[in-house]
């Protein structure tokens, strides 16, 4: 079945704020527009963000763990949703693409523990070419695993940001805002899609051209 929405299976993830129309999931706040939810979780994003940069939370050194994006998530969300930092119980779709199923995603993670992010971070000083890639490479499955109810992109691509700062470049500038922004974000959904086949190149691409334009403004 095609949707441009998640499709959600019952469950105390699937529910949503009394009288918001079911534009807003249920939360702590009792907040039930988008508009003020949307706001909300990019302050707390920002918020949690200079917290852990201002406190060293992570360090050029830190290899990630499952636990750690976790952590991650439940320290940006904790105060708006109960399940924050929980893994997903619900099995979910976007845009005709099916995750794989939420029973799956505690194994899923100690895989990709395991394997990718004990290889690719910390993420090294190195070619940006070769920087790229290995952004592409962790934000794919991170994404295709889609760990959380809600925040998977926003969380990998605070990922990338530190892995970024890890290797010694400046954050990238995705463009999702402002002139260009429809384009960005086509470009961006279409490479992670390609990704989720293991065919990380246009990422990878999409990755260094943000880092390149964030290079280009700091001339």
């Amino acid at each position: 079945m095609h949707t441009s929405r998640y499709d959600i299976a019952t469950g105390v993830e699937g529910e949503y704020e009394p009288g918001s129309r079911r534009k807003v999931l249920r939360n702590c706040l009792g907040i039930r527009t988008k508009k003020e939810m949307d706001q909300v979780e990019d302050a707390a994003l920002m918020a949690v963000q200079d917290r852990y940069y201002n406190e060293a939370e992570i360090t050029s050194g830190t290899s990630f763990t499952a636990e750690l994006i976790r952590r991650m998530h439940r320290d940006w969300l904790g105060r708006v949703y109960q399940w924050a930092g929980d893994y997903r119980s619900l099995d979910m779709a976007k845009g005709g693409f099916v995750f794989p199923p939420a029973v799956r995603v505690a194994e899923n993670m100690e895989r990709f523990e395991r394997g990718i992010l004990a290889v690719e971070t910390p993420c090294r000083p190195r070619d940006l070419g070769k920087v790229s890639e290995s952004l592409a490479v962790v934000h794919s499955e991170l994404l295709l695993i889609h760990p959380f109810r809600e925040g998977n992109g926003r969380i990998a691509r605070w990922l990338a940001d530190i892995m970024t700062a890890q290797a010694g470049l400046p954050l990238p500038k995705y463009g999702f805002a402002g002139e260009g922004s429809r384009r960005n974000r086509a470009v961006y959904l279409k490479a992670v899609i390609r990704g989720y086949g293991r065919d990380y190149a246009d990422l990878a691409g999409f990755f260094e051209a943000a880092i390149r334009r964030r290079l280009e403004t700091e001339d």
